[in-house]
């Protein structure tokens, strides 16, 4: 689907981007990847590592920028969209900010993509827009919602939108890990509370999900992952078995689990192999045979949750991830 074909990137100077791109560059070969953010010294240090492929292409824009969406959106097939303020206790104490990027700025894509005749939308989405809590899950939940609805809002245009969903990315930067990792020699780790858990999931797992959703989407889906748990204590002790752990309290918006599946998504939820699909609760999209295909429907009162996981990742299976892949926990 993606080969020959002309992507672009919101945001793709993040993790994820990093990964997504030469993961993409190397199995589909596009005709054109473009990334486009808003952070110039970013795009520098990424476009050294690409210097010499013609296919990929940088544009300096924010997703609050209608205009310049429109124009770096001229002949792309396919847009992931990555961009958006994301910690947790900054768009706490920056709330507007956090608004005019994750939701004025989801508007500006969705309408942006069908004006410019864009095939495939995938946005990505997180764990906290499952019941938010904090204003930054409330945003994605937002963000969620108007891209489902986007797919009804084209009209006659054939630009489709669905998201994907999933928790804390294994070693990106600004993470738990290279946190732990940066303080491992002082020998006393912070930790939130003890009872913590998170879900784990690698960035070449969420490239992979973004591409699935790509070849399988027919619109208005939400992917999610089926991905390991950990509590925060074993993650500790992976990083630095020695260290101290000192209790310090949660910081403000912050859960003590993840959800990515919650309650009231139950009766629209279908079970696959390797993820989940919540479908759309409007136009009857939750019981169309062509998005349902073979997933099996979820029972009654499930929810995916971090504590309540079948699949749990050792202390000791972290550690030999973080030993094979030190060179870049952080660093992207």
């Amino acid at each position: 689907m993606l080969n020959n074909a002309s992507i672009l990137i919101t945001g793709g100077t993040g993790s994820f981007g990093n990964t997504f791109v030469p993961m993409t560059l190397a199995k589909y070969n596009p005709k054109r990847l473009v990334i486009y953010s808003r952070d110039e010294m970013k795009q520098w240090d990424m476009a050294q590592k690409f210097s010499g492929d013609p296919r990929v292409s940088f544009i300096i824009g924010d997703v609050r920028d209608k205009d310049r969406l429109a124009r770096a959106l001229d002949g792309i097939d396919y847009v992931v969209h990555a961009a958006a303020t994301k910690i947790v206790p900054t768009a706490e104490y920056n709330p507007f900010e956090c608004v005019k990027t994750n939701i004025n700025g989801a508007m500006n894509l969705i309408d942006a993509c069908i004006d410019r005749g864009v095939k495939r939308v995938v946005a990505l989405s997180t764990d906290k827009a499952s019941n938010p809590i904090n204003l930054y899950g409330a945003t994605k939940l937002a963000s969620d919602k108007l891209f489902v609805a986007g797919n009804a809002y084209a009209g006659t245009h054939d630009t489709r939108f669905s998201v994907v969903r999933y928790g804390n990315v294994m070693g990106s930067r600004g993470s738990v890990i290279p946190f732990f990792m940066s303080l491992a020699n002082t020998g006393v780790l912070p930790i939130t509370d003890s009872r913590m858990t998170r879900f784990m999931i690698t960035l070449e797992q969420g490239v992979e999900l973004v591409w699935h959703a790509f070849d399988d989407m027919q619109g208005g889906e939400i992917y999610v992952k089926k991905i390991p748990s950990m509590t925060i204590l074993d993650i500790a002790k992976a990083v630095a078995p020695d260290a101290e752990n000192k209790i310090i309290g949660i910081r403000p918006g912050e859960k003590i689990h993840e959800q990515m599946i919650g309650l009231e998504d139950a009766p629209n939820t279908f079970a696959y192999k390797e993820h989940f699909k919540i479908l759309p609760m409007i136009h009857n999209w939750s019981s169309d045979p062509s998005r349902i295909n073979d997933g099996v429907k979820v029972p009654d009162g499930f929810t995916y949750s971090s504590e309540n996981n079948d699949e749990w990742m050792s202390a000791d299976a972290l550690r030999e991830w973080i030993d094979a892949h030190r060179h870049k926990v952080g660093a992207i």
